[in-house]
């Protein structure tokens, strides 16, 4: 049986996109077909379960996108967005998960964790607990849900994941291979097997090779953004990025801003969205932590997301998230930070 697809399968070939002039007219008469229910419109909006992130967002991530996470090093980059992909997937999505840094092991570790983080709250194994499970380490025989059921959640979490694991593909990328082109087409190959494109995740931007491309690290990330975003326009469909920062940005105590990208200015430009996580120790301002440290020590365990550019909607927004990192997560549900922020903490504990 043909596999009916959610884009013309001319779109889907590199090179193939059809970039001939439209009248407003036509494009009118898209819109409206995907608003009344076509079923060959694939969808425009991605929500990333985070709120209020997803308010500011109008709904979440948009087709034909180019959305960059950055912060920190130890800020939950990878976590934040294995998270979002998990919920997209739970979402009855595919997602594609380019994984430049970890072999596929590593983020299942990680999506048990957060599942049995999300089951059984403080009681539930954490991710030590869970990679020992993986590895035999517990010399434990039977599966890996026989290796956890002795923890709340456990067994559950291993569920949980299986109900969403066909749709989430993680790919173990190459510093050297892992080309735009090989990631555009597994990305159409899991179109043409499913019938609908994925969500792109690519971990971290500046790990995507150009063979053959410009001795200049400058050159060559410009060189992958644009080619990331180009795949965004051309199949209409979100492409998220971990983008790493440049030595400023991620000096202890200072707050990291888009600037700090490391690269290529093209990162800022040409990302319709940019998010930047900072611990929320590092980034308020010293009054907060001189007269409450109570507060402050309470500080070290949020995060910051502020939204620094947002082409479909307000930007200069800071939320902040409760950090989970022993069950590999965020709490999803977060608030707008109270507190003044400053872009380097001056009082050092």
């Amino acid at each position: 049986m043909a596999i009916r697809t959610t884009q013309p399968a001319e779109l889907w070939c590199h090179g193939c996109v059809d970039l001939q002039l439209q009248s407003l007219s036509d494009v009118l008469h898209r819109a409206e077909n995907r608003l009344r229910g076509d079923s060959h419109a694939p969808p425009r909006i991605w929500p990333t379960g985070f709120d209020p992130l997803d308010h500011h967002l109008m709904g979440g991530f948009r087709a034909g996108e180019l959305i960059l996470i950055a912060g920190p090093q130890g800020l939950g980059k990878t976590t934040w967005a294995l998270q979002v992909g998990r919920n997209v997937a739970v979402g009855g999505r595919p997602v594609a998960y380019f994984c430049f840094e970890h072999d596929p092991q590593s983020p299942l570790e990680r999506l048990v964790a957060l599942e049995a983080g999300e089951v059984g709250g403080f009681d539930a194994p954490d991710l030590r607990r869970i990679r020992s499970a993986f590895e035999s380490g517990d010399h434990r025989g039977g599966s890996v849900s026989d290796r956890l059921a002795d923890k709340r959640g456990g067994a559950e979490a291993v569920t949980r994941v299986l109900e969403y694991s066909d749709r989430y593909h993680l790919h173990r990328s190459s510093g050297r291979s892992t080309t735009i082109e090989t990631i555009r087409e597994a990305v159409e190959e899991i179109g043409q097997s499913s019938g609908q494109l994925p969500l792109v995740v690519v971990d971290y931007l500046q790990k995507v090779p150009v063979p053959g491309g410009p001795p200049l690290e400058d050159e060559r990330i410009t060189i992958v953004v644009e080619g990331l975003k180009d795949m965004a326009l051309d199949l209409d469909i979100p492409v998220l990025a971990v983008a790493a920062g440049d030595k400023q940005g991620i000096s202890a105590g200072r707050r990291m801003r888009a600037s700090h990208l490391r690269g290529s200015s093209a990162l800022a430009y040409e990302a319709d969205a940019v998010l930047i996580l900072n611990n929320k120790f590092d980034v308020v301002a010293r009054h907060h932590l001189v007269y409450d440290l109570g507060s402050a020590e309470r500080f070290k365990s949020w995060a910051v997301l502020s939204i620094e550019k947002n082409r479909s909607g307000v930007d200069k927004v800071d939320m902040e998230f409760r950090t989970r990192f022993d069950q590999s997560r965020f709490d999803q549900v977060g608030g707008m930070v109270a507190e003044q922020l400053v872009d380097e903490r001056l009082f050092v504990d």
